[in-house]
């Protein structure tokens, strides 16, 4: 009794911990976290669409390179609030709003990552392709494209992580998944609810950096094998006495 009693004493003492929002919450707060990750993994699945062809166009026109990543770069520098109203018009209060808007954010990153893995594929391995009868397409999407998954998924990563950040923003047309309940918690100051889905926030970032790194070393194998070559060769050499 005593323990109940002092479980419903932190929600009128409004602390900043409490058992009791968790648990008399928690479908509220399983809602909020659903539409966060479904906001996120939308965003970014739509900016990967958009940024690889972008990347593509800008690599085999580069005429095209300057401007791509100058508009990319111009949309990531333009402040959330502004961002949203110049798209208010056209989307209406909507999740696609929001989703538009991180899309737009993604772009530099994606753009500029997909690029970068694509340069720094060897011209050996290019011409050891071609050598071998590939074609342009077939070129890109079995010898460049895996070759440059490392850059391309350490782009996603940070994409990933960003527009779980972002999507909090969209608090300001209600559809921010966690960020409604940091908006409703700061505006009410009700300091559990603040700090539950802040943490949640922080959560969900670090979950999804975690199973793209993990899906980054599935891909690519290759990757581990060079890095324990080094320590096999630093390991030392035992000697047997005969």
């Amino acid at each position: 009794m005593s323990s109940q009693v002092a479980a419903q004493s932190c929600l009128a003492a409004n602390d900043w911990i409490c058992g009791e929002y968790l648990r008399t919450r928690s479908q509220e707060l399983t809602d909020a976290t659903i539409q966060h990750v479904w906001i996120t993994v939308v965003s970014v699945l739509i900016g990967l669409a958009v940024a690889f062809p972008l990347a593509l166009l800008a690599r085999a026109k580069p005429r095209f390179a300057g401007p791509v990543l100058g508009l990319t770069t111009l949309l990531y520098t333009i402040p959330s609030l502004a961002m949203f109203s110049l798209l208010l018009p056209v989307f209406g209060l909507s999740a696609a709003l929001v989703v538009t808007g991180l899309v737009l954010y993604s772009l530099t990153i994606l753009v500029r990552n997909i690029m970068a893995g694509l340069d720094a594929v060897p011209d050996e391995a290019r011409e050891a392709a071609r050598g071998m009868g590939y074609g342009s397409g077939r070129l890109l999407w079995e010898v460049e494209l895996p070759l440059a998954l490392p850059a391309l998924m350490a782009g996603l990563r940070i994409a990933t992580v960003s527009t779980v950040a972002l999507t909090t923003v969209g608090a300001l047309v209600g559809k921010g998944g966690l960020g409604n309940l940091i908006d409703d918690g700061v505006q009410t100051t009700f300091k559990a609810q603040v700090l539950t889905a802040s943490v949640l926030c922080v959560l969900l970032a670090a979950v999804a950096d975690l199973l793209l790194l993990g899906l980054q070393r599935l891909l690519t194998p290759w990757t581990r094998i060079r890095t324990a070559k080094p320590a096999a060769a630093r390991a030392p050499k035992v000697k047997v006495a005969v």
